[in-house]
């Protein structure tokens, strides 16, 4: 098969693993193994004229040898990545061998212990530590840092592990607070229990989807059978979570809008975004606010950003808001929110509408009102989203608030 007849190889718009293959000593072999959101435009890149420069002479050369071009579809990108890791262990094609030497890239590890703890290695540690003697299971490598860390959020979100905290402490560390710790600090899950969750861990990162589903499947009829039912939910969510897997942030492609006549913003179809926002000063002076995000649940502090307001005399915290937020608009760059969390009462809560209305954008606001020691009293906004996200409102708050007071302070340090 010629080149030109790869090229118009009939590929589906899904994702999945694509083999390039060729022969070595007169034997069809693999040649390199790729992961993609979309197998047909992802293959088609391949033979672009650019080919070389935009991937490099290896991947230009390993082009030109391949007679033949095969693929598996997954039923998500999180699971072509997961898959594209363990073939390439399997097969070690010629192509990806500098992936498998790279000691950069990431390793999960599953460690020892009654209360095991699922953490993320690097090439370089496992050889440099212990860490490989304390491992009891290790998936990878997987060399996409980035796409890998929002996989394993996915992965966390469908079940929560212990990474850190110390089991049975008494007191419930942050990831348990947001969900995504079991309760092995708290005392909330016993060694049983949350042996069942790290073999699900186990076979989701072996691939072996189809197996996990039947299991959790037995789990939840188990619980049912009991009487359990609360339990039974649990699973109930975790499958429906397995089998509707949201991994729409691996795939990070933008779209630009136009909103109005002249406002143009970028949303990006992922993880869903919340911005929080607040305000710091002492008597009016030296004012300053601050943007937070929470992307699925976790904070995003490279998307944090500072104001030094510039317009505002005396204490006027609306009016100090609405500068951050219309400055903030300005920059279509940066991601729309799907929902901002403003810190205040109704004054604050509509300050932020009216600046959204002025451009023309269409984002739900809801502020946090405090009480006298500054903690959350109530939430003001849309009763279906104060519930469903209310999470997500409370941590974005509580960052916007802990980060403007200490820009605040650093601020005065230099006056």
């Amino acid at each position: 098969m010629i080149k030109k007849d790869i090229a118009k190889k009939k590929l589906p718009s899904a994702p999945g693993v694509y083999f390039f293959l060729g022969n070595v000593k007169q034997k069809k072999k693999i040649l390199y193994i790729g992961k993609a959101s979309s197998l047909r435009d992802r293959v088609k890149s391949y033979f672009s004229r650019d080919i070389e420069k935009t991937r490099g002479p290896l991947i230009s050369k390993m082009v030109l040898e391949a007679n033949d071009i095969t693929y598996e579809k997954t039923d998500s990108v999180l699971e072509a990545l997961i898959l594209e890791a363990n073939l390439i262990k399997k097969n070690q094609p010629t192509y990806n061998t500098r992936d498998k030497d790279n000691k950069s890239f990431n390793y999960v590890v599953i460690t020892k212990e009654d209360f095991p703890k699922v953490i993320l290695v690097r090439g370089r540690e496992m050889s440099q530590t212990d860490t490989a003697k304390r491992a009891k299971y290790v998936f990878g490598p997987f060399p996409h840092g980035v796409i890998f860390k929002e996989a394993m959020k996915i992965v966390r979100r469908m079940f929560p592990f212990r990474d850190k905290c110390k089991p049975h402490s008494g007191k419930p560390c942050f990831n348990k607070q947001i969900g995504l710790c079991p309760g092995v600090c708290s005392g909330d899950i016993s060694k049983s229990e949350y042996a069942r969750t790290i073999t699900h861990i186990k076979l989701f990162f072996e691939g072996k989807k189809k197996t996990l589903i039947k299991k959790l499947e037995r789990e939840m009829k188990n619980y049912a059978r009991k009487k359990e039912f609360e339990k039974a939910q649990v699973v109930k969510k975790t499958l429906f979570a397995l089998n509707h897997i949201q991994d729409i942030a691996l795939i990070k492609n933008l779209l630009s809008n136009y909103i109005g006549p002249t406002y143009v913003h970028r949303s990006v179809l992922c993880s869903f975004r919340v911005e929080g926002y607040d305000v710091a000063h002492l008597g009016g002076t030296n004012m300053v606010g601050m943007m937070t995000v929470v992307e699925d649940g976790e904070v995003n502090k490279s998307e944090y950003r500072k104001f030094n307001i510039k317009n505002v005399n005396g204490i006027n915290d609306t009016a100090a808001l609405k500068e951050i937020l219309s400055r903030r608009l300005t920059h279509s760059e940066w991601t729309l929110p799907n929902l901002m969390v403003v810190d205040g009462g109704i004054a604050q809560k509509n300050a932020a509408l009216q600046i959204l209305k002025e451009v023309r954008v269409n984002i739900p606001v809801v502020s946090v009102v405090k009480d006298e020691h500054h903690r959350p009293r109530s939430i003001l906004g849309e009763k279906t989203i104060r519930r469903k996200y209310e999470n997500e409102i409370l941590l974005v708050n509580s960052e916007a608030h802990r980060f403007a007071i200490g820009f605040h302070r650093k601020r005065r340090r230099k006056y």
